[in-house]
């Protein structure tokens, strides 16, 4: 009896130079640069560019699901208003007359048929809204919550970088063959830095779960809804030099509205 097995071969490299970025930012002595493969969206199969070195504090940070929980919900809750409201006694209709005199008639003492006590009356104590729900959390917090996202991204192998977005049609169903056939599975999420090509575009306006995000708006509730995430080699970059700029943006020496001036 014969067994017959897939064999996972390895991809092949088109380049002659597999690693083709490195990290523009110091990498600390201790750590290693995060790699992983370069890809194309020109073509179906799996053939690879080379290799893109990641840097370790961005991609390759302890994993906290705590953090990961607590900017998730201060993003759904950082802009909710509920605009639930309640009347007073006040408020109510009617119910200017006392029903009955005060003494005599053997019943409780009552002033007004809109107290709280009575039904069809006003509520003592309801919602006055509009309520905003607006908090905001520490700046180093909804950073850490950005790493801890793409680590995970990484560390799940549902992180893969391209060299740009440029497709060969507009046509949605390629971009459903090659995501079917590179198993990112039933959800896409492409972000990029520079403009959108237009033929990204016109495919991910007819696909639901396909969805092109600049790469301003990355956040921790879009990676975390979509199964895969795909980055552009300038995305790479633009995400290493702003959330890395972060750690060290403080000082003790200077005024707190001065770090700001070297936001990059």
């Amino acid at each position: 009896m014969k067994l017959h097995c897939k064999v996972k071969t390895d991809p092949e490299v088109v380049s002659s130079n597999p690693i083709l970025r490195k990290c523009s930012l110091p990498v600390p002595r201790h750590l290693m640069p995060v790699q992983a493969w370069i890809e194309s969206l020109q073509h179906y199969d799996a053939r690879h560019l080379g290799l893109a070195d990641l840097h370790p504090d961005v991609f390759a940070v302890m994993p906290r699901i705590d953090i990961l929980h607590e900017v998730a919900i201060w993003q759904k809750n950082f802009k909710r208003i509920s605009y639930a409201k309640t009347k007073t006694r006040a408020e109510m209709r009617g119910g200017g007359r006392k029903p009955w005199r005060q003494k005599g008639t053997g019943r409780a003492r009552h002033g007004s048929i809109r107290s709280p006590l009575w039904h069809g009356g006003g509520v003592a104590f309801g919602p006055r809204g509009p309520t905003s729900y607006y908090y905001m959390l520490p700046m180093k917090v909804r950073v850490l919550g950005l790493k801890v996202a793409l680590t995970t991204k990484q560390t799940q192998g549902d992180l893969h970088v391209v060299d740009s977005l440029e497709m060969p049609t507009f046509d949605p169903q390629y971009l459903l063959d090659l995501a079917r056939y590179r198993h990112w599975g039933r959800s896409v999420l492409f972000v990029d830095v520079n403009e959108i090509p237009e033929n990204m575009k016109s495919a991910t306006s007819d696909l639901k779960t396909f969805t092109v995000l600049p790469a301003i708006g990355l956040n921790v509730h879009s990676m975390l809804k979509y199964e895969t995430l795909v980055l552009t080699l300038d995305t790479i970059s633009f995400l290493e030099k702003k959330l890395l700029w972060h750690d060290s943006r403080y000082s003790s020496l200077y005024p707190f509205h001065l770090p700001y001036s070297d936001f990059p």
